[in-house]
């Protein structure tokens, strides 16, 4: 888009101020301003909120029916893979900052005695199962503005940690700008606005912008199988986990592991209105937590872990449908005209979507329980609850040597 069409378009949106010091920019910063404003989703501005009913308990696949069908499901499973019908999709989009480093989280290192990283452990669950299929699942990896050349440079050195240079691919995962809290978007300089990732919602939105839906579909891929950067012992590309989502004909499947408390603080999968959905342990009653089937299990206790399953022609059908957007109250540093401001209280918006939002869209999912300590380590902080110090404990009580 040109000048003229850009101010036409500001004016509409009632957001002239963004090209405040145009005048004063050279011609290859204003390029990048104007680029930066005709790349503005506009829609995510249109709060959407994810859609009401009532909460009740959703059924799913056990442990131990898991185990009385497990030669089926893999046998199904290792089929898909051999035939390429799995692509897998690995969410780095974050910075290691919690964790003491400046690079991408997937670069921290873990090891005790000798360097393990993130992104190795990952690679290296994934490669466990190339081997048993004898195939290797096309690897995506989404990163962002922040840390692209540096992942990309990372596992460049690191050889990809032994996984086929040919079977990765990168994309960049979108950007949104933010708002002070009357609307107007912020400015981080005289020419660039303040931009920041658009939440793990955008993964295959930011997979269709980057040109890569249509080699995956060229390749026979039916499912993308999404999953976290800090969940080091995360099985990826499981043929169990494929085979038995594959067998139940739903659209969508979800690893959960068991709550150890009713009030643990994770995403909880069940029924919203008679369609699956992730709701928040907040948005849980006291009664609700707390309620129990006649085994003494939790009826909503299917906790989340960031590791799905989706069929990609169901993603297509719905990629028209707008994702609910979740407006976040941040500090947000901002350009007042002459210095950057840093707020000492949330002085901004940002707009966000969620990867637990698009389990709805998707209209039907398959609960896939996993064992807690076999599969979820998650490392969000350097110490304390799912920290650096936890997930050591559980790679070593699994045989992963540190």
């Amino acid at each position: 888009m040109e000048l003229d069409e850009i101010r036409a378009l500001l004016k509409e949106k009632g957001q002239e101020h963004l090209l405040r010091y145009y005048d004063e920019l050279n011609e290859a910063e204003r390029r990048i301003l104007l680029d930066e404003i005709a790349a503005i989703d506009w829609s995510i501005f249109e709060e959407r909120g994810a859609e009401g009913g009532e909460i009740t308990p959703i059924g799913g696949l056990s442990l131990a029916e898991i185990s009385a069908r497990r030669g089926q499901f893999e046998e199904v499973g290792i089929s898909a893979l051999r035939a390429g019908k799995l692509c897998a999709v690995l969410l780095a989009g974050g910075q290691g900052t919690r964790l003491g480093i400046e690079g991408p989280k997937g670069a921290y290192d873990i090891g005790i005695t000798r360097p393990v990283y993130i992104f190795q452990r990952l690679i290296e669950n994934l490669l466990g199962v190339c081997k048993t299929a004898g195939v290797f699942v096309p690897l995506y990896i989404m990163t962002s503005d922040l840390n692209d050349h540096e992942t990309q440079r990372f596992l460049a050195e690191h050889d990809y940690f032994g996984y086929p240079a040919q079977e990765i691919r990168f994309f960049r995962q979108d950007m949104a700008p933010s708002t002070d809290l009357n609307g107007k978007i912020l400015l981080a300089d005289k020419g660039h606005l303040v931009l920041s990732s658009n939440g793990n919602g955008g993964w295959f939105s930011s997979i269709c912008r980057a040109g890569l839906l249509q080699e995956t579909k060229a390749r026979g891929v039916e499912w993308f199988n999404v999953f976290a950067v800090d969940n080091v012992l995360q099985r990826i590309a499981d043929p169990v986990f494929l085979g038995a989502t594959i067998l139940s004909k739903k659209n969508s499947g979800a690893k959960v592991v068991m709550k150890t408390d009713p009030h643990e603080r994770v995403g909880v999968l069940c029924l919203r209105g008679g369609v699956p959905d992730i709701v928040e342990y907040y948005e849980l009653t006291e009664e609700m937590a707390n309620a129990r089937d006649r085994d003494g299990k939790l009826l909503y206790g299917q906790g989340v872990i960031l590791n799905y399953l989706f069929r990609v022609s169901k993603l297509e059908e719905v990629a028209a449908n707008p994702i609910p957007v979740h407006r976040v109250k941040k500090k947000v540093p901002y350009f007042d005209g002459t210095n950057t401001v840093i707020p000492k209280q949330p002085n901004a918006y940002k707009y966000e979507t969620l990867i637990l939002d698009m389990v709805r869209l998707m209209e039907s999912d398959l609960p896939f329980e996993v064992v807690r300590a076999r599969e979820f380590a998650p490392i969000k902080n350097l110490t304390g609850e799912d920290s650096v110090e936890t997930a050591r404990a559980l790679l070593l009580q699994n045989g992963i040597e540190l």
